[in-house]
């Protein structure tokens, strides 16, 4: 029996508090004209002081959920892939798990830069693919402008926040994820890094000072790469799909910089109007960039069932990657969930839980 991996539901949550092209010039040396003619970049969305990683997943998550019309019980698994984790453990994705209350899910992060949306995405149709697993959860999630030094013009005007999210179930029909590449290049890991905040340098008064828990990157570098490895990467996945460039729909990038989405789509004599693009508006979200293009595209009719539409994306690492989808709809089904927040259940659960490890603590206590 085949299983195939159809994407069943998909949502996104990005903060309402906006930071324009004008605002950044008050801050820093810089100007709409210069970010818009070398980025594309016109404004991006920032998190407020009560929203994180987990909660941007979580709301996402629960979006892609009512979309499949199914319940966090279902899932199998939930897969975060981020920069920005809440910590280096517990796992962001298990905090989602909590929030959402799926109680039958295995949760882990993948870390893997901007390409990390790509990688889970494969990791999570390749579960189902072999009939490990029937339903995941692959859900994109930064607050990037938490690593960001907001006196560096170079990296401060780039990076936005937000998170995407897919519902991934199995089905006998062919279709949903057809091919993925992954790729890496340990040689180029100082073209873009936070290099401060792990067992090689842990965090430190110097380390903080000199401002080292900050996103560094070398611009140019990470442009030749970028250029280089998007079309490579898009060609090899169609390819891998059995298909033609002529077959795909849309292509929807990792959405860092206009410019290198458009040497991208020369690369491979594609039209932009096949090229889906929102950086304008959101800025370079890393791992949630390509989830959060995808729903708009499907949520504004560019992105219909049956189609053919290519995820590319590269971060550091490096990473690169690029994944061929047969674009799927929610399963048809007799069941109507109630509109219940899943919320309100999963938090009862979670302070149950709680309460009983209380309780188990203070029993094996007394045997100890």
């Amino acid at each position: 029996m085949s299983h195939y991996a159809h994407i069943t539901g998909w949502g996104m949550a990005v903060p309402e508090k906006t930071l324009t092209n004008e605002d950044l010039a008050q801050m820093v040396d810089t100007s709409d004209e210069w970010i818009v003619s070398r980025t594309g970049i016109r404004q991006r969305h920032l998190a407020t002081e009560n929203q994180t990683t987990a909660t941007l997943a979580t709301d996402a998550a629960i979006k892609a959920l009512q979309m499949a019309n199914i319940t966090p019980q279902d899932v199998d698994l939930i897969i975060v892939s981020t920069s920005s984790p809440e910590h280096i453990f517990p796992a962001t994705a298990c905090l989602v798990q909590d929030n959402i209350g799926a109680s039958k899910a295995g949760a882990f992060d993948l870390s893997a830069a901007c390409s990390g949306f790509i990688y889970a995405l494969n990791m999570a149709a390749q579960a189902i693919q072999t009939g490990s697993i029937k339903c995941a959860v692959v859900i994109g999630s930064e607050t990037l402008s938490r690593l960001v030094n907001w006196q560096d013009r170079n990296t401060c005007i780039l990076f936005g926040d937000g998170a995407g999210a897919f519902v991934l179930q199995s089905s006998e029909e062919p279709g949903g994820v057809l091919s993925a590449v992954m790729r890496s290049d340990g040689s180029g890991r100082d073209s873009l890094s936070l290099p401060a905040g792990g067992s090689l340098m842990p965090t430190t008064a110097d380390t903080v000072s000199m401002g080292l828990h900050f996103i560094q990157m070398n611009g140019r570098e990470v442009f030749r790469f970028a250029t280089r490895v998007m079309a490579q990467a898009t060609q090899e996945a169609v390819e891998l799909a059995g298909l033609k460039m002529e077959d795909i729909s849309l292509i929807v990038p990792h959405q860092a910089n206009l410019r290198i989405i458009e040497a991208a789509a020369r690369s491979l004599e594609v039209p932009m109007q096949r090229v889906m693009v929102n950086v304008d508006r959101y800025g370079n979200t890393s791992t949630a960039s390509i989830p959060i293009a995808a729903v708009e595209a499907a949520n504004s009719g560019r992105l219909k069932q049956g189609d053919y539409v290519v995820f590319v994306g590269f971060g550091a690492g490096l990473t690169w990657g690029a994944a061929v989808v047969r674009w799927g709809a929610p399963f048809p089904t007799k069941r109507r969930l109630p509109p219940v927040s899943f919320r309100i259940w999963a938090r009862l659960r979670s302070l149950v839980r709680r309460l009983l490890r209380q309780i188990e603590g203070m029993l094996w206590g007394r045997h100890a």
